[in-house]
């Protein structure tokens, strides 16, 4: 049966401890410099409707390590662009290359995609999940802090798409996620349900970060909201990470941020690349945890 990975509900909790571990041992072999042919002759599509750095790099660089390809594909490239079904994309491509990631707007399009594919699609991030940022968000924690079962992790800010991976993440790394976002930005209601007692949705991010091994934000402005840039920057102007935010959580409570980071906006720049940050080993684990994804669902 093909695997997908659209949310990190797709693997059991099991597997991926073992992505996290796998990653690891491949950061390790990387730095040695060891050569792997684990995906020689794979090929991985690269649909991107969504602009981006790390997702395409890592992902890119990721299969040429393993010994495999990757190709870019926007809309103004494919038949995407001019109409053609998603279904009918999905049923060619699946045809001639091994993998395909898909970085897009609505999750709906990376559900279709896999319903129609004979191969294994990847959610490089959607308006609703970015999974793949999470693996390598858990892989620093684990590398950095060890095992985040039982530990305490605050969001802080907007109810996105990664307030919902790491909601999902509470659920499959068992840790208790406290969530401080604003009126009316707050995560989705079933999502953040399912979670049960494994989340909490608070209103003052001091109350949310008192304790945490590991405090989290994000841009308060993504792709496709710049309409709204002025209203979310008030918003949101209560819920900036700083350092005195930062003094309520654990001794040794890290930073993260998915980037790219506005300093001065949603985090303070003197934290973000201060000690208490490890937002670039995060990024630099994004090749690392897809590199283990890939060899799990091709290798």
């Amino acid at each position: 049966m093909t695997r997908h990975f659209l949310t990190l509900l797709d693997l059991t909790p099991e597997e991926l401890r073992g992505l996290i571990r796998r990653a690891h041992e491949l950061k390790r072999a990387h730095r040695r410099g060891e050569i792997s042919e684990a995906l020689r002759h794979k090929v991985l599509a690269m649909i991107f409707e969504k602009s981006s750095t790390r997702t395409r790099v890592s992902f890119e660089a990721g299969m040429t390590q393993l010994g495999g390809s990757a190709m870019f594909l926007s809309p103004r490239d494919t038949q995407l662009g001019r109409g053609e079904p998603i279904e009918d994309t999905a049923r060619v491509l699946s045809r001639m290359a091994d993998a395909v990631m898909i970085r897009t707007f609505e999750h709906e399009k990376v559900e279709t995609f896999a319903a129609h594919s004979d191969v294994p699609v990847i959610n490089g991030l959607t308006d609703r999940f970015h999974p793949c940022q999470l693996l390598a968000d858990m892989q620093t924690f684990f590398e950095h802090r060890g095992d985040i079962a039982g530990r305490t992790v605050a969001w802080v800010g907007d109810g996105n798409n990664m307030c919902h991976s790491y909601i999902n993440a509470a659920r499959q790394f068992d840790f208790h996620l406290r969530i401080a976002c604003p009126q009316g930005f707050e995560p989705d209601a079933e999502i953040l349900a399912e979670a049960g007692e494994r989340c909490e949705l608070v209103r003052d991010p001091r109350a949310a970060v008192e304790g945490a091994a590991l405090v989290v934000t994000d841009t308060w402005v993504s792709m496709g909201q710049e309409e709204e840039k002025q209203r979310r920057q008030v918003a949101f102007a209560p819920y900036k990470v700083t350092r005195e935010l930062m003094g309520r959580a654990e001794p040794d409570a890290l930073f993260m941020h998915c980037l790219p980071a506005y300093r001065g906006m949603e985090v303070e720049a003197e934290l973000l690349d201060g000690p208490d940050s490890v937002v670039w080993d995060e990024a630099e684990n994004r090749l690392h945890a897809q590199k283990a994804l890939l060899e799990f669902l091709l290798a």
